[in-house]
């Protein structure tokens, strides 16, 4: 399954572990992850050394590849609100949103408040949490 892994470039980058593992066990689970590089230390200056329209085209194209979207929105940003919206407004794709009960106060209330039928919000304490909802319902829909 191709995957775009939303996460934050130029926000705030508090989850960036958690983001890191999910990355990683849903390519251990054999899934193909479009946007690995949103969870490496130099994201946003691998994002900068392209045009700001280059990404734009890159990263639509990616959501157009994608079977699934999920998202680390805990230090949302406008960019992942951008791919939410387009996905649910354009397409019947799903999407996940992930984010730290902890930090729900500073999360836009219409991610957390979404009720798109496509849409499943997934609110964690740990990021184990994360991984068993991964390894037993998401990817298997």
């Amino acid at each position: 399954m191709k995957i775009y892994f939303g996460f934050t470039v130029a926000g705030d980058r508090s989850s960036i572990d958690a983001a890191r593992k999910v990355v990683h066990w849903l390519e251990e689970m054999g899934h193909e992850v479009l946007t690995r590089h949103l969870v490496s230390d130099n994201a946003w200056e691998a994002d900068r050394s392209i045009s700001a329209q280059d990404v734009y085209r890159r990263d639509m194209a990616w959501l157009e590849q994608c079977d699934l979207f999920i998202a680390e929105v805990s230090g949302s940003s406008f960019g992942l609100g951008f791919e939410t919206g387009y996905l649910l407004g354009a397409t019947s794709k799903k999407v996940v949103l992930l984010y730290r009960r902890e930090a729900q106060r500073n999360v836009s209330l219409l991610i957390t408040g979404n009720m798109h039928a496509n849409c499943t919000l997934v609110p964690y304490d740990t990021v184990e949490e994360v991984k068993e909802l991964i390894a037993r319902n998401l990817i298997l829909r």
